[in-house]
């Protein structure tokens, strides 16, 4: 049964004292669960991607999902019957998801929002004490995600970043063999995210359906008028909801490339790319991006096409499975390590790695499936535990910030642009410093002090 509405007023006054006790108890120090202890979450985001995570985790008996929410009704609706069907006992339902967080029964809030939600509702779930799985990338601007951050330090709480990789052991042992020095020197990686990708068409504004609460699902997003290309779905192609594909898809890719490197932010950003193909759209991100990072001794680069029907994603055969690795040429998210000794090529979300010498021939691999059911399973075992997860918030937000660095490089015209890691801003750019931040809209303000 849904929970019964509530007058705003009274809700926005009960949650203050809700969240407030969640934040005094966070303070205090989280506890450690036990082993038999069931973990009890709350979903935030009840679309294709909420809807499947949440159907995965089913199949452990250890959990419970308590609350499912989402600023469209029936979705909300349709997940927690999904939840009944499994269990034999259904979720409360919300529009609002900060019912979820004055629960003190749950232990996590799994965000599966889209992107210019992440952030925020990981400030305010650590904030209520709650534990938070947040899908990629970890914010909307680089500011925020510094914030996330923050949040997770002063509040303890455990924030698992939905970049899977991170708890692949094929990657571990890729890490493991770049360190052994038998690739020698590394000077140059190339991360690709390259794949037919269609866009959407423009369509009129129109009034939103009764069934969703469009203020809500705006959130701290500017005041805009409802189109249904950006919502429910079709937000990751326009700058007020998202990045583009290099932050939706390439920051997986991203994160591997910069956990094999073992560095943290560049010194140095430049982009090019535009609407190509795509110039007729409704959407506002590139079809076609280059990003060349300067990490002193060694550069990386990003490349992303989204007409190459002949690069595609590695097949679900090869993902799942151990058995074989996919055609090198043909992959459409792989990442190029090139050593002064070989050359390492790498899969994401499976696909393992392998490593070729001078004469082309293979001298070193390693099979790998994707590992979702790991990712999950490391993060409620570091809410029982209280130790850090695989995809630390702060290894979310370094990774995010190279894709914010290629985008905003690109949108004030291509620049090559001088970044201070120490102080996360441009030397000497206002404009590109004021596309690190945005000021939120009341009352989903990103607060200066979490």
């Amino acid at each position: 049964m849904a929970a019964e509405p509530m007058d705003r007023r009274r809700f926005l006054r009960s949650s203050a004292v809700g969240v407030a006790a969640g934040a005094a108890a966070a303070l205090a120090g989280p506890r450690a669960y036990g082993a038999n202890e069931r973990l009890i979450l709350g979903f935030m985001g009840c679309g294709g991607r909420g809807t499947g995570v949440a159907t995965e985790l089913l199949a452990r008996n250890d959990i419970e999902i308590a609350w499912t929410c989402d600023a469209e009704a029936s979705r909300a609706a349709r997940l927690a019957e999904v939840i009944e069907k499994r269990t034999g006992k259904r979720p409360k339902t919300t529009q609002d998801f900060r019912q979820i967080l004055e629960d003190r029964q749950v232990n996590a809030l799994f965000s599966m929002t889209p992107d210019h939600w992440h952030s925020l509702s990981t400030i305010l779930a650590c904030q209520a004490g709650k534990d938070v799985y947040v899908e990629k990338p970890l914010s909307h601007n680089l500011w925020e995600g510094r914030q996330a951050v923050k949040a997770a330090r002063k509040y303890n709480r455990i924030v698992q970043v939905g970049l899977q990789g991170r708890s692949a052991p094929y990657i571990m042992a890729g890490i493991e063999y770049l360190r052994s020095g038998k690739l020698g020197p590394v000077h140059f990686v190339r991360v690709l995210n390259m794949k037919a990708q269609g866009y959407p068409n423009p369509r009129p504004n129109a009034e939103p359906p009764k069934s969703l609460n469009y203020d809500t699902w705006l959130g701290p997003a500017p005041m805009r008028p409802y189109n249904p290309v950006w919502c429910p779905s079709g937000w990751n192609w326009f700058w007020d909801f998202s990045g583009g594909d290099i932050i939706n898809d390439g920051v997986h890719q991203m994160d591997i490339a910069r956990w094999l490197i073992g560095r943290t932010t560049p010194r140095y950003a430049v982009a090019t790319g535009g609407r190509y193909l795509t110039a007729d759209s409704a959407a506002e991100t590139p079809d076609t991006q280059s990003v060349l990072y300067d990490y002193g001794d060694l550069t990386m680069q990003f490349d992303l096409a989204l007409w190459t029907p002949y690069l595609k994603k590695i097949p679900q055969n090869i993902r799942m499975s151990d058995t074989e690795f996919p055609d090198w040429r043909f992959c459409a998210t792989r990442i190029e390590v090139y050593g002064t000794q070989g050359l390492m090529m790498m899969g994401r979300h499976g696909g393992g790695w392998q490593v070729y010498d001078a004469d082309g021939k293979v001298v070193a691999q390693n099979k790998g499936r994707f590992p979702a059911e790991q990712h999950y399973a490391n993060f409620l075992e570091c809410v029982r535990s209280r130790r850090r997860p695989n995809g630390d918030v702060e290894e979310g937000h370094f990774s995010t910030v190279l894709c914010h660095l290629g985008n905003i490089s690109l949108r004030v015209g291509g620049r090559r642009l001088e970044y201070d890691g120490a102080k996360e801003a441009f030397v000497g750019d206002e404009q590109a410093n004021a596309l690190l931040k945005r000021a939120g809209r009341a009352p989903w303000r990103i607060p200066e002090e979490v």
